[in-house]
């Protein structure tokens, strides 16, 4: 009976996992959205920005919900990784990975790492001086501004490669991502192939297209 708990806790955990994550799939393509824009149009990147970041809906409700699915999802994936390398407490004798299991899914936290540090390092580039400038400063509000903010950021190369990096980082992850959940939620009818398909090219085009955007606005700065 014990055991039987301890298993459905589990599955448990994997479910809450996938779905977490895929709410954030959600984000993230709201989000290359917004951002695909500046490439093509300042005035319309700002407005849709200004509409963002003041749109009391977006701000007291969607805001801390995102951040809510971020912790969950993080803290979640590394109790999950702590969990399934507990559940085999004596190592094998000779474990060949590759043979087993891809790249990716063998270094999952690897790659969560990465994109949590990518996380912070977003969050210090534009929540924080939003948050400044909006409720610490005071300033009125400016809707031209943010498009020059954006620029601003990529005109580092450094900081432009930390970012492809941490993209290419999250396609990997968004590859595992979404086999797994598709997976944890026991999604394994004639509806499960093309639902693969469609995860595995958003794993694809959403960081390429973060990669793209970062590209463009640091050789065009």
């Amino acid at each position: 009976m014990a055991q039987s708990a301890l298993l459905n806790a589990s599955i448990l955990k994997k479910v809450a996992m996938a779905l977490s994550g895929l709410f954030l799939i959600s984000f993230l393509a709201l989000h290359v959205s917004l951002n695909l824009i500046s490439i093509f149009s300042e005035r319309v990147f700002n407005e849709a920005s200004h509409f963002m970041g003041y749109n009391p809906l977006i701000q007291y409700f969607m805001q801390p919900v995102l951040a809510f699915g971020v912790i969950f999802h993080f803290v979640f994936g590394f109790v999950l990784t702590l969990q399934n390398k507990n559940a085999r407490p004596i190592a094998y004798a000779k474990y060949n990975g590759a043979a087993n299991a891809s790249w990716t899914s063998r270094n999952m936290i690897i790659s969560g790492s990465v994109i949590l540090a990518f996380l912070v390092l977003h969050f210090y580039d534009f929540w924080f001086p939003e948050v400044n400038y909006k409720y610490v400063v005071g300033n009125l509000p400016d809707a031209n501004r943010y498009f020059g903010e954006l620029v601003h950021k990529f005109h580092d190369p450094i900081r432009t490669g930390l970012y492809c990096v941490s993209f290419v980082l999250l396609g990997f992850h968004l590859w595992h991502g979404f086999g797994s959940s598709l997976q944890s939620m026991g999604m394994h009818n004639k509806y499960s192939r093309f639902l693969s398909k469609v995860g595995y090219g958003f794993a694809i085009v959403v960081p390429a297209l973060f990669v793209i955007i970062a590209l463009f606005h640091h050789f065009n700065n």
